[in-house]
């Protein structure tokens, strides 16, 4: 991952922010690495900008804390400790997010399933010692992989997985929902002018200070085929909502690739336990909000072209953009005449 001044190309994985430097005048811009990830804060420097930005942060770990499934006493640990025993009251942010991941579960029949940390686990891709598992352990795994078995009072704001060795990972949509709330945040403090990019989840309010959209591009998914020197796909303009990607080249177990050719990434398919391969690489998705977005980048992902198109459009207020693997672009109803520069290898 390349970070650079905001008067270069910032480069974030799968998002890059086009700016220039005659904008970059008053501008604030902050760091933190949380939810796995580089988070960059930036706001033109009015009123509270800064006390504004540090709370933001602060908003952002608070959800990490609630949401981690790698921390142990996290509301999600102490929910997949419980599994099978008893129902475990959460907080209401946790609580809202995976009422959120259900309803993305129904509406895409599954392709979506926050129920999938025994697959993903057992893969390891993104830890330090990733593998290809046995299709019998995949088999094992998969019988414990099923959003439907999750149980939610809305009274007593508890969660009960019905199935024991059930775990639910959240990483699919509580980055998007951290960054709702962080630019929430900023609202709050008045702030009329600001982005955050949560490696790859862009949420961006107002514009620019001279009323001007904010330049997103499209990483470039494969660069290392590419002889022309463009680091990105196309380049969207936005003032306010969320554009999200996701793509296979972000986390893959590099060794097989290196020796096979096979890329084995980090977007499971939650009916196979193996990594979606419906012939897609990247998947961005612009709406109002960051977790929709989030959740539904995933969900297209591993839909693939007809099945996810369909879904998007039938959906007000959101776009999609997919790239296939033989470099095809796909957009939905009305999109593509939003999208620049598109580099001349994807371009059909």
């Amino acid at each position: 991952m390349q970070r650079r001044l905001l008067c270069l190309t910032i480069l974030i994985i799968g998002i890059l922010l086009i700016g220039s430097c005659k904008s970059s005048a008053g501008l604030i811009k902050e760091d933190l690495f949380a939810m796995d990830t580089y988070i960059t804060f930036t706001a033109y420097n009015k009123g509270q900008a800064k006390e504004a930005i540090e709370a933001a942060k602060k908003r952002v770990q608070e959800i990490e804390d609630l949401m981690s499934a790698t921390r142990a006493d996290s509301e999600l640990s102490k929910i997949n400790e419980n599994a099978g025993q008893r129902p475990v009251k959460v907080s209401d942010d946790t609580f809202y997010v995976i009422k959120k991941g259900i309803e993305y579960g129904q509406l895409t029949d599954g392709a979506f399933d926050i129920s999938s940390l025994p697959i993903s686990r057992l893969w390891g891709i993104g830890s330090e010692n990733p593998r290809l598992p046995a299709s019998e352990e995949i088999a094992t795994s998969l019988k414990l992989v099923d959003y439907r078995s999750i149980v939610l009072d809305e009274q007593e704001k508890t969660v009960f997985l019905e199935k024991e060795g059930m775990m639910l990972d959240l990483g699919g949509i509580a980055k998007g929902y951290a960054g709702d709330e962080a630019m929430k945040v900023l609202k709050d403090y008045k702030l009329e002018h600001a982005m955050i990019n949560l490696g790859g989840d862009i949420i961006t309010l107002g514009g620019k200070a001279d009323a001007s959209p904010w330049r997103i591009g499209i990483q470039n998914p494969r660069p290392e085929e590419d002889n022309k020197g463009q680091d990105y796909i196309g380049i969207f303009e936005i003032v306010t909502g969320s554009i999200v990607t996701s793509g296979d080249y972000q986390r893959y177990i590099k060794d097989i690739y290196e020796k096979q050719g096979i890329r084995y990434h980090h977007i499971f398919d939650p009916e196979t336990g193996y990594p979606a391969d419906n012939g897609l690489i990247s998947v961005t998705i612009k709406g109002p909000t960051a977790v929709d977005s989030d959740a539904l980048s995933t969900s297209v992902f591993i839909m693939g072209v007809e099945e996810g198109l369909r879904l998007i459009n039938s959906l007000e207020n959101v776009e999609a953009m997919i790239v296939t693997k033989d470099k095809k672009l796909y957009f939905s109803q009305g999109f593509e005449d939003q999208v620049k520069s598109i580099h001349p290898d994807y371009n059909n």
